[in-house]
């Protein structure tokens, strides 16, 4: 080996040997910083002496984390230093230490200096203890807008998109002015909730406020526009972008793709200056998601040096078409060419999996997981609960959801869907019960939605499942969905309530959602009821033109009712219209291969 390979190896193994040490000191020195300060080595009282590592941290993160070291050794930080510390204790992910560091800065009066306290905001935003972030932020009589854009960007950083709008709204409310960092993350929230509307109203207060000729800005405005709006928007900011830089490219290729403007972007791709990987992973995203995969495969393979994200989209494009095996045939090639896999290939190929319900190779993919070091992530955790829990493998899913360090929503979500699915309902409301208990996450429309598919599989009273239906809309203010009415739908079928079922469709303004009156029609033929079928089956037609399923519905209820005639009339009209009923199938595994029967 060469003498300076060798030189990095040594550094790197040093650096992971003082991150482990540093992780494992802090946990024997309960009594350091903590709220007694009355021990030997107290902050408050021992002759330490001032540090100040500002430039540490800038140098190298080796240095930053001796000088944690050295913090926990008996070196009595300043509020630049503690800025430093803080931040180390957040990469680390060092929660003990950082709540320690929060303690001193609290005894000592640290917490007055704005930057101090910002940065402990920051620690608990990447912590996911949000009611800690919330109530600090609340203590600080005057924050300014970098305290302001780290709620924000907490809230991002987590997926939790609303609460950022929302915190960004009262940051544009008070006397705080926004910067363009403010406006970035807003921005960026709107794209992932596909808020046009207040997306379009940020974009008015970008122009009202000057920021509208900020290449940064004007970037994200580019894919929010592309993610949830006319693609023209997005391509009137590219073109009134004086400064474009690489992303300003990337983007406007990205949104016109994922709108399925290809020729567009193939003209975008040829006029932009040097276009790199990010260039043709845009393109290639796009045309994977209109269901050109050979193409996809094509670009691909054209490609010098195509990274993760490439591979990623293509694979991700044979999952939405329920092409698994094809997905599951370029996972094999890229981990054969050596590209790096990333908890995101692992997600989207388990998902593949999960949807083949192919149990081996489920397995296989997580021993991958485990070997790359990502079984542990929270992303990957909860692919392999979803892929468990939908090959029957209950209690192996279980076990990977306690294993879980940092749980999100997703993960709660996959374990009660998994509960629900494989029909342990009093698992789901055991779960459920436990996540309301979780201080900074709260159920979703996902959440309910397998709340009560749980109530039907228990057979439990109807009014138990309509309460928890009317807490979604009045506790969590969650709008029901299409789905959640159509499992209302459902679970009130079975209990004989078809006129209610009706009765809730006006209720809540789906009476033009041809879905609804198809879960009612199908609801109808268990229960019999033709009057309330006839109604439905009418819609159906009306609004989906579905005719060949009406047919079969209401010919099998004609026939149990004995109205012979009816049925003669739907069934000529199927043989002269060549309407065929669907044959069922089944899937088997074996020997790692899945069948259809």
């Amino acid at each position: 080996m060469k003498k300076g390979a060798k030189k990095i190896v040594s550094e790197t193994r040093n650096r992971y040997r003082m991150r482990k040490f540093v992780c494992n000191e802090t946990r024997k020195l309960p009594s350091l910083y903590s709220s007694s300060f009355n021990h030997m080595y107290n902050i408050s009282h021992s002759n330490f002496h001032l540090v100040d590592v500002a430039a540490l941290h800038s140098e190298s993160r080796t240095n930053a984390e001796l000088a944690l070291f050295e913090a926990s050794s008996g070196i009595k930080p300043n509020s630049f230093a503690l800025v430093n510390l803080i931040g180390l204790a957040t990469e680390l992910k060092c929660s003990s230490f950082g709540k320690q560091l929060h303690s001193y800065v609290s005894r000592s009066g640290y917490f007055s200096h704005i930057h101090v306290s910002t940065s402990l905001i920051k620690f608990y935003s990447r912590m996911h203890s949000f009611s800690d972030a919330h109530a600090l932020f609340d203590e600080i009589s005057e924050p300014n807008v970098v305290t302001w854009n780290t709620m924000i960007s907490g809230y991002v950083h987590a997926g939790q998109f609303r609460s950022a709008l929302s915190f960004f709204t009262r940051l544009y409310s008070s006397h705080v002015r926004a910067d363009a960092f403010s406006f970035t993350s807003a921005l960026f929230a709107c794209s992932q909730l596909s808020l046009f509307k207040l997306g379009s109203s940020i974009h008015c207060k970008t122009v009202k406020l000057g920021m509208d000729d900020n290449t940064v800005v004007a970037n994200c405005m580019i894919d929010m526009y592309g993610k949830c709006g006319p693609v023209e928007h997005a391509i009137r900011v590219f073109s009134e972008t004086v400064e474009k830089d690489v992303i300003s490219w990337n983007s406007i290729i990205a949104a016109s793709a994922n709108n399925g403007y290809i020729e567009l972007a193939f003209k975008f791709l040829q006029l932009m200056p040097d276009p790199d990987t990010v260039s043709y992973n845009g393109l290639i995203n796009g045309i994977a998601q209109v269901g050109n995969m050979e193409d996809a495969v094509r670009l691909l393979s054209s490609l010098p040096s195509p990274n993760s994200s490439s591979w990623n989209s293509v694979i991700t494009g044979f999952v939405n078409r329920n092409r698994a095996w094809e997905a599951l045939d370029m996972f094999c090639k890229m981990h054969l060419r050596n590209v790096q896999i990333d908890e995101f290939t692992f997600s989207i190929i388990l998902s593949g999996i999960a949807g083949l319900a192919a149990l081996m190779w489920g397995m296989l993919i997580h021993c991958c997981t485990i070997k790359y070091g990502l079984d542990a992530s929270v992303v990957v955790g909860s692919a392999l609960i979803d892929m468990y829990s939908k090959c029957g493998q209950v209690k192996n899913a279980e076990s990977i959801f306690h294993s879980l360090s940092n749980k999100n929503l997703v993960s709660w979500n996959s374990m009660i869907s998994g509960y629900a699915r494989n029909g342990d309902s009093g698992c789901v409301i055991r779960l459920f019960n436990l996540l309301k208990m979780e201080r900074d996450i709260k159920p979703d429309g996902i959440t309910f939605l397998n709340l009560i598919s749980a109530c039907s599989h228990n057979q439990m009273p109807l009014e138990v499942a309509i309460a928890y239906f009317q807490s979604m809309i009045d506790e969590y203010k969650i709008a029901p969905s299409i789905e959640h009415c159509c499992s209302m739908i459902r679970l009130m079928g079975q209990k004989g309530e078809l006129w209610r079922a009706e009765r809730m469709i006006h209720e809540f303004g789906f009476e033009s959602c041809g879905v609804v009156w198809r879960a009612l029609l199908g609801t109808c033929g268990t229960q019999e009821d033709l009057q309330v079928a006839e109604i439905a089956a009418a819609k159906v037609i009306e609004l989906e033109m579905d005719e060949d399923y009406v047919y079969v519905m209401m010919s099998n209820m004609y026939a149990s009712f004995g109205r012979w005639e009816d049925v003669d009339l739907i069934r000529g009209l199927m043989n002269r219209k060549r309407v065929k009923k669907e044959a069922g199938s089944s899937s088997i595994e074996i020997d790692s291969s899945v069948s259809s029967l």
